[in-house]
């Protein structure tokens, strides 16, 4: 019946008009339409608690242009505020760390078996014979995991970590595997992990960039791109800190510019930018140098104290080898990596052996004992360091490499790339420690059991921080691009 139930100034006459007493609401259901109105409402209450209940914010981050790096909030609870992504770039060996293949001792010298097909690798088509390691393997903590006398600082902590051995990749070479291990793809041209971080979640930090590269040697293979934005906003990529001297080059001013001075120079600047970005609203480059300025401003204090160390007494020192030799410079890096997610940064990226120092094609054992002997004491200590400080609960550790090695030796002391199958792990951040998962086949050459790909493990990253990979969308082309591109599955099997 028209009319019925509207509100308004002339809802008393139609209400009377139809008979309804006000003093019995259960009169209001005596149409169709009265019916369909107060069922509607009723549904669409449920479904604004469950969407309350389930999703605190739109699936899209909406940002502010002119603050694009403000706290946003998380898909779902997040169980991690900040990433610390350990990167061994080069393809550490997982059949000699963490993945003992006692059936590949047994075997060595003889060729890889005809049931194991033809096995593709840069350096050639199956490799040679298998090789056995020559490392000692032994459980540790309470869990039991197995980690090899190469990482003997890291085995200390084995009760903290969750080890992934069934990882696998689609690239076969350095420069794209160590781009889809950061951006989804092996081919370039996508954000990075750190960038999707910091566009669906912004940072906590005005003063520090909210996403931080740093590393030890030369620039990683494939360089910027590893930890740049692509087609998400500019004001999203990764700044890279300098592990020596100052932080960032040129930030700070002449000791002839004064502060007055130089902020009238950044306001002038700034109104320039502004002017220019009315006119052109879809380019994001202006948004992100105007906030770059603003942020290079504050950063001139804050950046260099961040990063030094003179503040951190001799035991902390110590403990992450500043006094080693053979793993200060590494050691350096995370502990600066903890003071920067104390400070607020989201998202901190190291690596270790940067210019692919880990590859092994041949003296494995000469390479990887100077790799390990970098890089184990500093993990180590930075599991150890943030638990200690109440920071491993929030702040999620991932450690890997683009690849591991194969069980065939090439020549006779090295191995190959191996994307097939390989070991990965991950500590504080919601992670449930001492947790082995997945595994390869007898020889450790492919994943075989719970198999996780690239793309679960950053669908698994994203959801530490609260981020649903597949509602983590940039509109682009005519379609909604994701890190995960066409897939990914959180593996829930690393959840506490």
């Amino acid at each position: 019946m028209p009319g019925v139930g509207v509100r308004g100034k002339n809802s008393a006459r139609l209400r009377e008009k139809v008979g309804l007493n006000m003093t019995h609401p259960v009169e209001w259901l005596r149409t169709r339409r009265d019916f369909f109105l107060q069922a509607g409402l009723g549904f669409g209450s449920l479904a604004l608690g469950a969407m309350l209940g389930e999703s605190l914010r739109a699936e899209n981050p909406e940002y502010d242009p002119v603050k694009p790096l403000a706290p946003r909030l998380p898909h779902h609870r997040a169980r991690a505020d900040s990433v610390i992504f350990l990167f061994m770039e080069g393809g550490p060996s997982h059949i000699d760390l963490f993945d003992p293949k006692p059936e590949l001792t047994r075997c060595a010298g003889q060729p890889l078996p005809p049931s194991f097909g033809k096995v593709f690798t840069p350096m050639g088509v199956g490799g040679n014979t298998l090789m056995a390691s020559k490392r000692k393997f032994q459980q540790h903590g309470e869990s039991g995991l197995w980690v090899s006398d190469w990482y003997p600082k890291v085995a200390e902590i084995a009760d903290d970590l969750a080890l992934v051995r069934s990882c696998w990749a689609d690239g076969v070479n350095h420069v794209g595997s160590v781009c889809q291990m950061n951006t989804g793809s092996i081919l370039a041209g996508r954000p990075s992990l750190g960038s999707w971080v910091t566009y669906g979640l912004g940072t906590e930090s005005a003063e520090l960039p909210a996403f931080v590269v740093m590393s030890d040697a030369a620039e990683p293979l494939g360089g910027p791109r590893n930890w740049g934005n692509a087609w998400l906003p500019a004001t999203f990529q990764g700044t890279a800190l300098r592990a020596s001297g100052a932080p960032i080059l040129h930030l700070q001013p002449p000791e002839s510019v004064t502060d007055a001075r130089q902020r009238a120079k950044l306001e002038l600047i700034t109104d320039l930018d502004r002017h220019h970005a009315a006119l052109r609203s879809d380019d994001t480059r202006l948004a992100a140098r105007i906030a770059a300025y603003e942020l290079a401003y504050r950063m001139q204090s804050s950046a260099p104290e961040a990063v030094d160390l003179a503040s951190e007494n001799v035991e902390t020192q110590a403990l992450y080898g500043l006094d080693n030799p053979q793993c200060k410079d590494f050691g350096a890096m995370c502990l600066r990596a903890r003071r920067l997610v104390e400070r607020g940064v989201r998202f901190v990226q190291l690596y270790c052996g940067s210019g692919s120092q880990w590859d092994s094609h041949r003296d494995l054992e000469g390479n990887h004992s100077k790799m390990c002997a970098r890089s184990d004491q500093p993990v180590a200590a930075l599991i150890t360091d943030l638990k200690r400080r109440g920071l491993l609960d929030r702040t999620l550790v991932v450690w890997g490499g683009e690849f591991g090695r194969t069980p065939m030796n090439e020549g006779s002391d090295g191995r190959d790339h191996n994307p097939y199958g390989f070991s990965m792990f991950m500590a504080g951040g919601g992670v449930k420690g001492g947790v082995t998962l997945g595994s390869t086949d007898e020889f450790g050459l492919r994943a075989v059991e719970d198999r996780v790909h690239v793309h679960d493990m950053h669908a698994t990253i994203l959801h530490m921080l609260g981020l649903d990979h597949l509602k983590l969308t940039f509109f682009r082309d005519g379609r909604e691009e994701r890190l995960t591109i066409n897939g990914g599955k959180v593996v829930h099997g690393l959840l506490a």
